[in-house]
């Protein structure tokens, strides 16, 4: 049999389930998707505007619905349903990862706003020894967190590192490896004040070992170094779970070359795995210090508060970041809005450390990369 135009007409038409060629039909890409997302705000912004009494969270209801029904609608008609549906499916998303970036920026802005009160010279070069009132400042509680901070980093750092190290090149799945693993997953979620408890018993225990009573006071006690031990604790599971699953990203064909030449296992790890890994080992330990450099609960327990510098975290109350803004914030002083200004500056200098070290793994990865590497 033959084959005609007429027969292979109906083939060469695309099928889009709504009777339009969407070869030929209208597109929404470029200034159209624009014009309805702003669209979408200006109709949240008149909503805002018509519902005064009503925060700010209402306009954003409102222009996140209106964007993704008029999207829908509006890719209906000029497109075709597939496409309308595949719009639809994109508003949703972008909607939703919109929702999640507004506590972000609300938490942000609110923190520099009420911190920039504070964010001064004074705050960052004087304690709160002899201040009552207005005055005063958080160096004190700046040097005790980036020590308890350093302490609770070079225990943490060796020990979850280690532990991935052998999880993923010398475990071989047996039941040690997995009850190793096991630890780890349940230690990821002890609650911070357990930690802290845990770390006040054992040195409180401490008192009564001859050889390690220095370290301890007995009951009461309180240092630097337990709180180091406290945030130990919250920092090595989530050390180990980052590194152990960027050590498996790496090829196994380039352990293979290496062992190929005869290089031994332990400088395969050290000259191969871990420079090919050590971005995301990097930013793994920096998530993880932020993770615990905000700890309030735990430090309260182990540290406690002091008005003054105290550079010895082997002995006597230290003063750190979170629990200096927990206690300016609980008992102010008169008049309270000193006190309160004090808390948010605090909070202010907790993130601008965060974004330092962020800053500071970022730049060690693009140096520590190994040369042809992404």
């Amino acid at each position: 049999m033959s084959l005609t135009t007429s027969t292979l007409e109906p083939d060469l038409v695309p099928d889009d389930g709504g009777g339009r060629d969407p070869m030929t039909s209208g597109s929404l890409d470029g200034a159209p998707m624009w014009g309805i997302r702003l669209g979408s705000i200006a109709l949240g912004l008149l909503g805002y505007v018509a519902f005064g009494s009503v925060n700010w969270a209402l306009w954003a209801v409102i222009a996140l619905a209106t964007y993704m029904v008029a999207t829908l609608l509006v890719s209906r008609v000029v497109e075709s349903p597939r496409q309308a549906t595949d719009r639809f499916a994109a508003a949703v998303m972008t909607s939703a990862f919109v929702v999640v970036l507004f506590p972000l920026f609300s938490v942000v802005w609110t923190v520099i706003d009420r911190g920039s009160n504070r964010f001064d010279w004074e705050f960052y070069t004087s304690s709160m020894r002899g201040v009552i009132g207005e005055g005063g400042g958080g160096y004190h509680a700046i040097v005790g967190t980036l020590i308890v901070t350093a302490l609770t980093a070079a225990f943490a750092i060796p020990f979850g590192l280690f532990t991935a190290i052998y999880l993923v090149e010398y475990a071989d799945g047996g039941r040690f490896a997995k009850a190793v693993t096991s630890l780890v997953d349940v230690m990821t979620g002890i609650p911070s004040i357990v930690a802290g408890l845990f770390a006040y018993a054992l040195f409180v225990v401490l008192d009564d070992v001859p050889v390690l009573t220095a370290l301890s006071t007995g009951v009461g006690h309180r240092s630097g170094l337990a709180g180091a031990v406290a945030l130990t604790l919250l920092m090595t599971p989530v050390v180990v779970r980052t590194s152990e699953e960027m050590l498996r990203l790496v090829p196994n064909e380039l352990r293979e070359a290496s062992y190929a030449l005869g290089v031994p296992r332990w400088k395969t790890i050290l000259k191969v795995v871990l420079p090919t890994a050590v971005s995301g080992i990097l930013t793994g330990i920096v998530l993880a210090i932020a993770r615990v450099i905000g700890e309030t609960a735990p430090l309260l327990v182990t540290v406690g508060i002091t008005a003054d510098v105290n550079w010895n975290p082997f002995e006597g109350r230290m003063a750190t970041l979170p629990v200096f803004a927990y206690n300016s914030y609980k008992f102010p002083t008169l008049p309270p809005e000193a006190s309160i200004d004090r808390a948010w500056a605090a909070a202010l200098t907790l993130v601008i450390l965060v974004v330092i070290l962020f800053s500071i793994a970022r730049i060690l990865s693009s140096i520590l990369k190994p040369k042809g590497l992404k």
